[in-house]
């Protein structure tokens, strides 16, 4: 199943509410790609197919059915690192230094 198929279960609310409420058990390793392509989204710069890309990789980030379910210790969010990743590959090159130094801010201000 490609990742567009979970871009219609995209929204910035559900995003937000995914990221805040499992921020702790997720984890940085898996919120800094999905805040990087969040912020690379969200810029008017970033072409439409690589937002169709990050959409759909975060749709299925938020998306209460995965092939690993969250709620599984230890392994729960491997599949959504896994998807994330790939889609932060096909898009790195849309990723601006602004986008990684917005996502590290975040990040400090949750974990420290």
């Amino acid at each position: 199943m490609s990742n567009n198929a979970f871009e219609k279960d995209y929204s910035d609310d559900s995003f937000w509410d995914k990221v805040k409420t499992y921020a702790k058990s997720a984890g940085e390793t898996a919120l800094e790609p999905a805040l990087k392509m969040y912020y690379a989204a969200t810029d008017a710069d970033t072409p439409t197919w690589a937002k169709t890309t990050i959409y759909g990789a975060l749709g299925y980030f938020i998306s209460p059915i995965d092939v690993i379910p969250d709620i599984t210790p230890f392994l729960g969010y491997t599949d959504d690192i896994g998807v994330l990743c790939a889609a932060l590959a096909a898009t790195a090159s849309h990723i601006k230094t602004e986008h990684v130094d917005k996502a590290k801010d975040t990040l400090k201000q949750w974990f420290s």
